[in-house]
């Protein structure tokens, strides 16, 4: 890693708050988005922070002049999609989510109510994928982590035992053991809310489950962490 990669590895003090000059991040007229931009913009998902890893290079967008790396949303788009088709051919209980991070642990919750999958909430329990003497092992065919960085524990079990990692990634992540990325702010309230639904919302279209144009009765509200500031975990 680099010295300009080390330097200002400081966490942007909200990111869940829209950026003014993100507006650029304009969409095609025949380019159509799972959500209007300006929500995605307005949820915060493109906000990344200011340490950039070659890993993350080809997904940010533009690196503003106080040094805060951008997503491009696009690409997020396009991610989610990919991941909800992925995730779509698999048997409900054999999909694990992972989340470690405070503000990510509702969102999980919610995603695995309504799509079936396994939540792993809260700390990961050493052996949960690859001890088999452990009572509480789970045998997932694919995981979903919400920070590999966080979820780090998990992201090594899965490794060891070959299980398909699938990551969300904002800029200061690395891929290491990580097979498929999903760019995105994953340390936002509002971001992680609106990217773990869009999700989910997929994954139900994909399956047959939810109509092409009918959205999930759960709102991005309910995916939200309700959380209150002196819970409020350090980013």
């Amino acid at each position: 890693m680099s010295e300009d990669e080390v330097k200002e590895n400081q966490p942007v003090e909200n990111q869940d708050e829209p950026i003014a000059d993100e507006k650029s991040q304009e969409t095609p007229p025949a380019e159509q988005l799972l959500l209007p931009r300006d929500t995605l913009l307005s949820a915060g998902i493109h906000i990344g922070t200011r340490m950039k890893t070659l890993d993350m290079e080809p997904f940010i967008y533009r690196v503003r002049p106080d040094g805060l790396f951008v997503l491009d949303v696009k690409k997020t788009d396009d991610r989610i999609r990919v991941t909800a088709k992925f995730l779509s051919r698999y048997e409900h209980a054999k999909v694990a989510v992972a989340a470690t991070r405070l503000y990510a642990q509702e969102p999980v919750k919610k995603f695995c109510e309504l799509t079936g999958a396994t939540p792993l909430i809260g700390r990961f329990i050493p052996g949960q994928l690859s001890n088999p003497q452990y009572p509480g092992r789970i045998d997932p065919e694919v995981i979903v982590v919400s920070d590999p960085r966080a979820d780090a524990q998990a992201v090594k079990e899965a490794s060891k035992v070959g299980i398909p990692i699938i990551a969300l990634c904002s800029t200061d992540n690395e891929f290491a053991g990580v097979d498929l990325v999903i760019p995105t702010n994953n340390k936002g309230r509002r971001a992680l809310a609106v990217v773990f639904w869009l999700l989910a919302r997929q994954v139900l279209r994909e399956r047959g489950e939810l109509a092409a144009d009918k959205d999930p009765s759960v709102t991005i509200e309910d995916f939200e962490a309700k959380v209150t500031r002196e819970e409020e975990e350090e980013p």
